[in-house]
């Protein structure tokens, strides 16, 4: 129960809990400090990555092993056991895996070799998948996320994590009009359920001269306001076999991950349990895929005829149009002395 503090004189005294029909809660900032303590400080779920509490993003591009860690994730937090290279400080408990982009059959094989010594999950790791046969709705966006919900219910947990986030529209999340109230609708479930969610989202197709932004997650804007952290898989052009793992926003800790300490790994199946494996710390640049003399005169050119058609524009505003980044436009126009 939530005790509210008069913030001057001849306000009432406290707004009684009862009264539910209020939109607005209001409290004096001490008040929501001392609220706050009562409550646990969050917990790692996967390094600094995602936090307890948090409605996280992991964005990449297509086959680069999104669902790969995702389950990864899911079997270390199930189990109660850090994955290599990463921090582990909740508890073992129920994780419900929403997996609306595999057959059980896809699945079994990437965890078993060849179909039989299948890799044994822990019986908290829930896999939740459409129905075929259920036709019983009118709306299957409001059923999906009434369906969720019972779920989270009936089985007490508080991780989820859903693959992806384009299965709960209709439409795709690129537009404003489809991401605002998917977050939204997100958002109200973790607050209502204290859950820690970590939904699984693409990236339209980027260019790999330049380094990972939140501007490269698909409705970037309304995904990323809605969302407490952010993280992404990028693809090494240095070696193929090498995957890197990027903070884009944290809420709950300074972003450590960045373009200067990029997490590397490598996507292997020694047995029968396909896996990210922690390789080392790097350099984002030295993954990134050089320009050609060519490329990088045209992408010259349209910095500056850009800015020259449009001066008002500025540095970040002709990078996202270029899908290049604003240090680099900043350097082609200082260069040029514009």
């Amino acid at each position: 129960m939530i005790n509210y503090t008069p913030i001057q004189k001849g306000l009432k005294q406290e707004a009684k809990t009862e009264d539910i029909n209020n939109l607005l809660l209001v409290r004096s900032v001490n008040q929501c400090i001392n609220d706050a303590k009562s409550r646990p400080i969050p917990k790692m779920l996967f390094s600094e990555f995602w936090h307890e509490e948090e409605l996280c993003i992991l964005f990449a591009d297509t086959n680069l092993g999104k669902s790969i860690l995702a389950v990864q994730i899911a079997n270390s937090i199930s189990n109660g056991e850090a994955i290599r290279g990463f921090k582990l400080e909740a508890k073992k408990q129920v994780v419900m895996y929403f997996d609306f982009e595999m057959s059980d059959k896809q699945f079994e094989k990437r965890y078993s070799i060849n179909y039989a010594n299948h890799y044994i999950f822990d019986n908290n790791f829930l896999r939740i998948e459409i129905n075929p046969d259920c036709t019983n709705f009118n709306d299957f966006e409001k059923a999906l996320f009434e369906a969720i919900e019972n779920n989270i219910v009936l089985y007490d947990a508080k991780i989820l994590i859903i693959d992806n986030l384009t299965y709960l529209k209709t439409q795709a999340t690129e537009t404003a009009k489809e991401a605002l109230p998917l977050m939204k609708r997100l958002k109200e479930l973790k607050i209502k359920h204290n859950l820690s969610i970590l939904a699984l989202a693409h990236t339209p197709k980027r260019n790999l001269i330049n380094p990972i932004t939140k501007n490269d997650l698909a409705g970037s804007k309304h995904l990323s306001n809605f969302a407490d952290s952010i993280f992404a898989i990028g693809e090494s052009c240095k070696d193929k076999s090498l995957r890197y793992l990027k903070q884009v926003k944290a809420r709950a800790t300074e972003v450590i991950y960045d373009s200067e300490n990029i997490i590397t790994c490598e996507i292997s199946q020694p047995y029968n349990f396909l896996a990210f494996e922690f390789t080392d710390f790097s350099n984002e640049r030295e993954h990134l895929k050089q320009p050609s003399e060519n490329e990088q005169a045209d992408l010259d050119s349209s910095i500056l005829s850009l800015k020259a058609s449009q001066p008002h524009l500025t540095d970040r505003e002709i990078a996202r149009q270029l899908n290049t980044n604003p240090v680099k436009v900043g350097r082609v126009l200082k260069r040029n002395k514009v």
